[in-house]
């Protein structure tokens, strides 16, 4: 089984090392935690046994991904307003980047993913609470919504043109920060397993019940 353990982080043999250096996200701090020869009393078993560990951890996770979804969403709906600014505001050659049909095509892009999005967390977020799916639809809503944050973060870069690029620009640092959603609480492939396995898993279980 897998277990957890609560360790306190003065325990001797934890050690903490320097900051990571992100490409983005820089706003939340990590460390690599070394354990060398760490020991702690039986009462840290989280949950009273060792499976315990692996249940909370499938639970915290699933819990993630809607939280992680819902978050690709609000970053998405960012880079929507911040590339609807420029485009209000900004001229190109005496007209509004704005008015040029193609840039509207990819504004039309940003608003149904936000759209879609919002209405996939909205849906998940109800089941998951009511315990009607807390395995298949958070991993559905996790892997549309942070693609889905990815795109649009993209079509907001190339609104903005090489003004997107340079640093200290919003959706600059949006472009980088969504990257890691697609990575943490489990990638977008495994995701993809996760809802390919599980549909399989039911259809066999009701062909056998037939």
């Amino acid at each position: 089984g897998i277990a957890v353990f609560l360790v306190p982080a003065d325990a001797p043999g934890v050690t903490v090392g320097p900051k990571d250096r992100k490409m983005g996200q820089e706003g939340s701090s990590t460390s690599e935690v070394v354990f060398s020869g760490v020991r702690v009393p039986a009462s840290a078993l989280v949950g009273g046994d060792e499976d315990a560990g692996y249940r909370a951890a499938m639970t915290s996770l699933a819990r993630g991904r809607v939280h992680i979804a819902a978050v690709a969403v609000g970053s998405a709906q960012r880079a929507l307003d911040e590339s609807l600014s420029y485009a209000s505001t900004t001229t190109q050659g005496g007209t509004l980047v704005g008015d040029f049909q193609l840039v509207q095509a990819m504004l039309a892009d940003q608003q149904v993913g936000v759209m879609s999005g919002r209405a996939l967390v909205r849906e998940v977020a109800a089941k998951y609470v009511s315990g009607e799916d807390r395995r298949i639809a958070p991993s559905v809503a996790k892997l549309y919504c942070t693609e889905m944050a990815g795109k649009v973060a993209d079509l907001a870069v190339q609104i903005h043109g090489g003004t997107g690029y340079m640093r200290g620009v919003a959706v600059e640092r949006v472009y980088r920060d969504i990257r890691l959603l697609r990575l943490y609480e489990g990638t977008s492939e495994i995701q993809k397993l996760i809802i390919g396995g599980g549909l399989m898993r039911g259809a066999t279980r009701e062909a056998d019940g037939r």
